[in-house]
């Protein structure tokens, strides 16, 4: 029986996440925190037997390192990894690198939270969650999916917004709902796959 085991993870706390600054495409590293946080996800995922056939990240190398770390725990540290723009962080834009409450009180409140929250209204200079969407899941489906639906246990670790892309596809969220999902950081989600793409089972494998 075709196993289609599909895990995705957001990357371990990273500097800016500490700081409370708008990360987007800007690429600071993993705080000791979210070191950890991403080998305590890949312990998680050892202890369920999981190990992978092949990994898939992003360009940045918060998410780089999470995979790493991940699989490094796993036992499979050499295991062949794509890296793909299209998983990025959704572009914050003009907000990259911006505290996000000093942005809060030049703005306003109203202003920011829709920047961060809506579906369709993208901040100055950058991306929607809607223009995110656009880019991950035409790579989901063409690259990443077909793997999965071939039996090939796939690991994909990414960021908040290339993550909400694929679970609102995946869970059946529509645009009003996926804005408020709250994924955390290095937490993995399991998803096993039906044989018409839908999902048979999901884990989420929190401490």
């Amino acid at each position: 029986m075709t196993e289609r085991l599909l895990v995705l993870s957001r990357h371990g706390e990273s500097e800016w996440n500490l700081k409370n600054l708008f990360t987007g495409w800007k690429d600071p590293g993993l705080t000791d925190k979210g070191v950890e946080e991403a080998k305590a996800g890949g312990r998680r995922l050892k202890a369920l037997g999981i190990s992978f056939d092949i990994a898939f990240t992003s360009d940045l190398s918060r998410a780089q390192r999470t995979c790493d770390l991940i699989l490094s725990e796993i036992g499979q540290p050499n295991l062949e990894t794509i890296r793909d723009w299209r998983l990025n962080e959704r572009d914050y834009g003009d907000l990259s690198g911006l505290n996000k409450k000093e942005t809060a009180d030049k703005y306003g409140d109203e202003q920011v939270h829709i920047w961060r929250r809506s579906y369709d209204v993208p901040p100055p200079g950058g991306e929607s969650l809607k223009d995110t969407v656009a880019r991950v899941l035409p790579y989901y489906v063409e690259t990443i999916l077909p793997r999965v639906m071939r039996g090939e246990r796939v690991l994909v670790a990414a960021h908040g917004n290339s993550l909400r892309a694929l679970i609102m596809v995946l869970d059946h969220l529509d645009s009003t709902t996926i804005p408020s999902l709250e994924l955390k950081t290095g937490v993995p989600l399991v998803y096993r796959l039906n044989a018409d793409t839908t999902v048979a089972s999901k884990q989420v494998l929190e401490g």
